[in-house]
């Protein structure tokens, strides 16, 4: 299996200092913390990442090689402790996924659900998805891209960090198939209203009236149910390319 042409999974130079790993880019949408990784998640992430892990390079990666299989491709933006990626890819087995995640916490959590689960159609690239989506993703090779409780960035002064903006959505747009879909959800009502008026000014279309019921492809997490049980929203958004 190749993750790029003449390259495999896993030369994802783990212990490489994180300017090493992320490219110059002038405003970005994360802060960059290493985190404590419990020894589970340390010793999946050592033995795990070399399997499933993809190195990121600026060069475009053959999709069907990686996964080995033809199949729609779903990418996932900033998976966190990777619980709902875990979740919808159990669920969807005729469906590849590959996650995007800078934190190594997480990627070491979600490289022990991949384990656990026997997860065959996931991988995971740690880098910053805005570069990996540029330089890594053909245009028109996803069938979806779920950005999924991304940070808010609250204080005004900061919305320039928020990931969703028209740059983005375009770079976005352009590496969907025709038909390919873009969800987002956010629990933060600001930023839900920021994402829609953003997305409803790009090249892609609402597939609902204002904000879309939860797709059954995401799952409720456990922090998402507490919130809803002390009256907190949840907004998705679901937008997709013309056909």
């Amino acid at each position: 299996m190749s993750a790029m042409a003449g390259e495999t999974p896993g030369e994802i130079g783990a212990d490489a200092a994180p300017a090493h790993r992320f490219s110059s880019r002038s405003i970005r949408s994360f802060v960059l913390r290493q985190g404590h990784m419990s020894p589970a998640q340390r010793r999946h992430f050592d033995e795990t990442m070399p399997k499933i892990g993809i190195a990121y390079r600026a060069g475009l990666l053959d999709l069907a090689a990686v996964f080995g299989r033809e199949a729609p491709k779903i990418l996932e933006i900033g998976f966190g402790m990777g619980e709902t990626t875990a979740k919808i890819a159990a669920a969807h087995p005729e469906t590849d996924y590959l996650g995007v995640e800078v934190h190594r916490p997480g990627v070491g959590a979600l490289c022990k659900l991949v384990t656990e689960n026997g997860l065959a159609n996931l991988r995971i690239v740690q880098h910053d998805a805005v570069e990996v989506l540029r330089d890594m993703i053909a245009d028109g090779a996803l069938a979806g891209v779920h950005v999924f409780f991304p940070d808010p960035w609250r204080k005004a002064r900061h919305y320039k960090r928020r990931l969703i903006q028209p740059e983005f959505v375009a770079l976005v747009a352009r590496k969907l198939a025709p038909g390919g879909y873009l969800h987002c959800a956010t629990d933060w009502e600001d930023y839900a209203a920021w994402m829609l008026d953003t997305l409803s000014a790009s090249a892609l279309e609402n597939t609902a009236e204002g904000f879309a019921p939860r797709p059954a492809h995401r799952p409720l997490t456990k922090f998402e149910n507490r919130g809803l049980r002390l009256g907190y929203g949840v907004w998705d958004l679901l937008f997709q390319r013309p056909q």
